[in-house]
């Protein structure tokens, strides 16, 4: 689909009707689930860490009022950029000396995030995040991000960070010396204005001997990335998750996190420390996360050692085209398990990895034998198939606990 500038938000009278996913996959089943949460707005990637994208507190639509003569087309915003990242959605937030306003949050590729509100479209504040002298980054010779790279991946709001609550914000810049920048910016969601003394430069580096590494550690090069994932709000940590230009060398598979209050880097992991590739796209779905604190995403393709250690994980910790699952105790990452298909290596050769694709976390349902099933899906280019996967599996590479779903 091409796409011109300026680009332009289209605001429609109210939120996408929840869908539940398992009603497809079973014949009876019962969420688990306590009393619908207060609604507090789109904060999220898919409004919840799970990715579900349901509002089970929605009051506003029902089956009569969702119709062509009360439903559509509100306005349209412009912005100096494309829109890559979802638009989020805060209510009744105090704007100083501007009243109370439901507020929409839109960032753009020309590097500028938009308090709009979002029942009239007006401005109520706007900021860049670029540095004086600075452009948004060229498209590094990949035409998925074009003309220009500023904020391709979602944000994330937390109302309870800052005098006021914060948007996270990654952007990409480039310097006048031709030098390239990834930073993290926190934004209070009244002005605009950075918090905790941001932004902060993403930097990284872990032990290996991968593509760009040096003296047995592999380094993060910004100009070599670009997040396009959402990035994940856990337990006031972000996480951000990292995709190559194209398929460009020398890239790897990161996941760096940060304090949410502090901007301190929190932890660092690399699932391909000792190979190449495995970026993270997820077709800009943010790595999902379970209650007990567990992440899970879809690496791209990448390295995966089919030489197995005593426990059955890769051996040189490399996990390319694999669904992952990661422990964040103490706030520390590590994979806690993986799953991988048998014909993993010949995916990633064609370029036909799951990892094109993003993971949902869900909802815990019992089965008509009252059996209760914790479950995370995701799916990518591979054989156009679905990956139905237990999140409590107990081996590296399960068989009985995984469904392909062919369309």
């Amino acid at each position: 689909m091409r796409r011109t500038l300026p680009a332009r938000i289209v605001l429609v009278s109210a939120a996408i009707l929840p869908l539940s996913f398992l009603s497809v996959l079973v014949l009876r089943h019962d969420v688990l689930a306590g009393s619908a949460p207060t609604f507090k707005g789109v904060l999220t990637y898919h409004n919840d860490s799970m990715r579900t994208g349901r509002n089970p507190s929605e009051t506003a639509l029902t089956l009569k009022n969702v119709n062509s003569v009360t439903f559509g087309k509100l306005f349209v915003i412009p912005t100096d950029g494309l829109v890559d990242a979802q638009p989020l959605y805060a209510p009744n937030i105090s704007i100083p000396g501007n009243g109370t306003h439901n507020v929409l949050f839109v960032a753009s590729e020309h590097g500028t995030v938009y308090g709009f509100d979002a029942d009239n479209g007006s401005t109520l504040w706007h900021v860049t995040t670029l540095a004086t002298g600075e452009t948004p980054s060229d498209n590094r010779n990949c035409g998925q991000v074009t003309p220009e790279i500023g904020v391709t991946s979602t944000p994330v709001v937390d109302l309870a960070a800052g005098p006021h609550g914060t948007i996270y914000v990654v952007a990409m810049s480039k310097d006048s010396s031709s030098n390239y920048h990834q930073r993290l910016h926190a934004l209070d969601i009244t002005t605009g204005a950075e918090q905790f003394g941001g932004p902060v430069d993403i930097a990284a580096k872990y032990p290996g001997t991968g593509d760009n590494s040096q003296g047995g550690f592999v380094i993060f090069d910004p100009k070599q990335y670009k997040e396009r994932a959402g990035l994940l709000l856990l337990n006031h940590i972000v996480y951000t998750t990292w995709a190559s230009h194209c398929d460009i060398r020398p890239y790897t598979g990161w996941i760096i996190s940060y304090n949410g209050t502090t901007l301190a880097q929190q932890s660092v992991l690399n699932v391909i420390p000792n190979g190449n590739e495995g970026a993270i796209w997820a077709a800009g779905a943010g790595p999902a996360a379970d209650s007990n604190g567990n992440i899970y995403f879809l690496d791209g393709n990448g390295t995966f050692e089919t030489t197995l250690d005593g426990n059955g994980f890769p051996v040189n910790g490399d996990y390319g085209n694999a669904i992952m699952k990661l422990s964040t105790k103490k706030g520390q990452l590590a994979v806690s398990d993986y799953f991988n298909m048998y014909n993993t290596i010949s995916e990633s050769d064609a370029d036909e990895d799951l990892g094109s694709g993003g993971a949902m976390v869900v909802p815990n349902f019992k089965d008509s034998s009252g059996t209760v099933h914790s479950l995370v899906v995701g799916a990518g280019k591979d054989q156009n198939s679905i990956s139905l996967i237990g999140r409590t599996w107990e081996s590296s590479i399960p068989t009985t606990i995984v469904n392909f779903i062919r369309r």
